[in-house]
């Protein structure tokens, strides 16, 4: 029985699909807008230090509710503690490129359908996954350094139970809301705020505690990395050996929020005239 009733519904799923709509399928189209980052540096302050974010965006429409796309964007990332005011006394900050390549289902609450008059707005939800590369750097002297080659936090050193150096390519889940309106017949936009759950708690470079022996850092990694693992207002190394430096406990997380402007386009081949006379259509769409 149960199998009986899946297989109706994906059959009915896929009629829909083929005979709801002989709409375009697939679009193209570009992102613009911004990104910006939450997490030790900034625990709370949503569109703190928002950079520049563009890219390029794939759609492909299986029906007037469900759509596959594909996102490759490029944003900037920034923080410092004495921008977010989080903990001043600690002075840490980073900056960092972060690219992204990310297939993500869309569900329209409405049905929508690019240059159709009746169905021309709908807003939208979205769900995937993610693939991003991330470099933290921090500057000293004038100079921007790569720090996690430094292992800021005694990654990658001889200290007794420090950790190894942290991945700068790795997953995460987008996810988040959006509106599409079609003010042309071939032209889709869309407004979008996206926020990605990482795995990751290490684009700031800041995540566990001060190194134990910052001496050994030196000695290992040079003074570069002994600069920038404490950077602190008050004390010396030496005074917050062991001390918290970040929170380990939670991830740092990242946004890209803009505007997608996108362009269908026109398939090779139409449907036949049985499917467009097909008595479930009540969508006719107009060239």
């Amino acid at each position: 029985m149960q199998k009986k009733l899946l297989i109706g519904l994906l059959l009915s799923f896929l009629t829909y699909g083929l005979s709801a709509q002989d709409f375009y399928r697939s679009e193209v189209g570009v992102f613009l807008g911004g990104s910006y980052y939450v997490g030790d540096l900034n625990p709370s302050k949503h569109f703190l230090k928002t950079k520049f974010a563009g890219g390029l965006v794939y759609r492909y429409n299986i029906t007037p509710r469900w759509a596959l796309k594909v996102n490759a964007l490029l944003g900037g990332l920034e923080g410092s503690d004495a921008v977010s005011k989080a903990n001043v006394e600690r002075n840490l900050s980073f900056k960092s490129y972060i690219f992204e390549f990310s297939p993500q289902v869309e569900f329209n609450f409405l049905q929508y359908i690019t240059g159709d008059k009746k169905h021309f707005i709908s807003p939208y939800i979205f769900v995937g996954v993610s693939l991003f590369n991330f470099n933290p750097k921090a500057e000293f002297d004038g100079t921007w350094y790569p720090l996690q080659s430094l292992g800021t936090e005694g990654q990658g050193t001889t200290i007794p139970d420090t950790k190894k150096p942290y991945a700068l390519t790795t997953v995460a889940i987008p996810f988040g809301v959006g509106l599409k309106v079609s003010p042309h017949k071939a032209i889709s936009l869309g407004l979008e705020w996206g926020i990605r759950k990482t795995f990751t708690d290490y684009i700031d470079d800041v995540s566990d505690t001060y190194v134990t022996d910052p001496t050994t850092l030196e000695a290992e990694n040079g003074p570069i990395a002994y600069a920038l693992a404490d950077r602190s207002l008050t004390g010396t190394p030496n005074d917050h050996k062991g001390l918290a430096r970040g929170n380990s406990k939670t991830k740092d997380w990242f946004v890209y929020t803009g505007v997608t402007v996108a362009v269908r386009i026109k398939p090779k081949h139409q449907r036949c005239d049985a499917y467009k006379q097909h008595p479930k259509i009540k969508i006719k769409y107009k060239d």
